[in-house]
Order: C-alpha cells, then structure tokens, then sequence
C-alpha cells in the first residue's frame, strides 16, 4: 500500500487535532494515520487542505467528512478484527478505506455510480481487498449480505431507518446522524439488545441528507 504523502510536521498537526477533539482509541488513530485523505480529494484546488480538520467537497454535490468527525463515528462502532460492515454512503471513500483496516469485510452503498467508481478505483489502487462498493439506494442497506455486526450511515436520516435496523445483529452498533436536514442533526449511536435498540446522543454534526434511490448523474 502507498504510504501517505503528507510531511512530518502536517503528520504530527493531523493526529494532534484528532486528540485534541475526543479521539482515543488507538487502532482508529493508527488507521487514520494510515490512510492518506489526499487521496480521496480528487479537486486539485482542496487537495493541498487534506490535510485539515474540515469538510471538503467532492463531486455529486457531496462531502468529505472532517477527519475528526470520521475518527469519532468509527471510534463509537467500537470495530473488532472480525466484524462485518456496512456503510452508507460510499462518497469519496475515504470513511470506508479507515474501517477496511479494522473490520474483516467492508462493504459500502452510494446512490451515485460516479462516486462508487471512482472510490472502487481509489480501493484497488490502494490494494484494500476487504472493501466492496456498490451502487444501490442506501436507505434501504444491503439485505442479501445482512446480518452486519456494525453500520454506520454517513449522511443524515431523520430518525435510524428501519431497513438499517432490522440488518443489525443482535448486540450489533450502528451509528447514525439524525435530523431535519440543513439544520444541525445529532450523531447517534443504536446498539440492538435482544429486546430491541438502545439509543445514545453522542454530539452534533451537519451531513448532507440520506435521500431514497439510486440517483441518475
């Protein structure tokens, strides 16, 4: 694998920002420190900012999540070497490339084709075997590889959807933004139990929204 491009000193600014704003588990440090963001940052005007702790645009209209943000959401799914993942919301790839490196299997489902090829080319040059995208409508996961023992939806819903849900195992976590959308949604983490789900608030954060199909550009 390629190792990432940014300098010593833009190395040592990264990850101190990512401590700096609540992240805490190792092996998520190791791994964010292990992928390079450039490399998900196809705009050459924003890729010389990969390296910042803030959003950046991408194309379809969508986002890369703030490292710190990325780091925090994988942080709360609490991934084992051994677990089976689902992520909605492929966008650049740069989320699912982090959780490649903690969990056994990876899959990712975007309602843009533009974007999943693009993050599968990102994928095989990176030589991240573990890691499948799909163009599918996410709202609606992916049941024929169901159960999952995390998922993490990275665009906001207004409540966790139900088909999401009902993917989960039993003792399973799924991490989810919920909220109007264009107004600040709250991060939340589900955790199923064997009588239903457990919620918990984790922090507030602002995510494009989770929309239904499989878009057309």
């Amino acid at each position: 694998m390629n190792a990432p491009s940014y300098t010593p000193e833009q190395k040592m600014q990264f990850l101190f920002a990512l401590r700096s704003r609540g992240l805490t588990d190792a092996r998520v440090l190791n791994a964010m420190e292990a992928v390079d963001r450039a490399q998900f940052v196809q705009d050459g005007v924003f890729k010389d900012r990969a390296y910042e702790d803030m959003p950046l645009p991408i194309a379809c209209g969508q986002t890369i999540s703030q490292p710190s943000v990325v780091g925090l959401m994988t942080q709360a799914l609490d991934l084992g070497p051994r677990h089976h993942v689902l992520e909605i919301g492929t966008g650049s790839g740069y989320q699912g490339a982090i959780l490649s490196h903690l969990a056994r299997r990876v899959f990712t489902v975007d309602r843009h084709k533009r974007l999943v090829d693009d993050a599968r080319a990102t994928f095989e040059a990176l030589d991240l075997r573990n890691i499948t995208a799909v163009t599918a409508d996410g709202s609606r996961g992916l049941p024929d590889q169901a159960p999952f023992d995390r998922i993490i939806v990275t665009a906001a819903a207004e409540d966790p959807p139900g088909p999401l849900l009902a993917q989960l195992k039993i003792g399973g976590i799924m991490v989810v933004p919920c909220g109007q959308a264009e107004t600040v949604q709250t991060l939340v983490k589900v955790v199923r139990g064997e009588d239903g789900f457990d919620y918990t608030e984790l922090r507030d954060v602002r995510f494009v929204p989770l929309l239904e199909g499989v878009s057309r550009d």
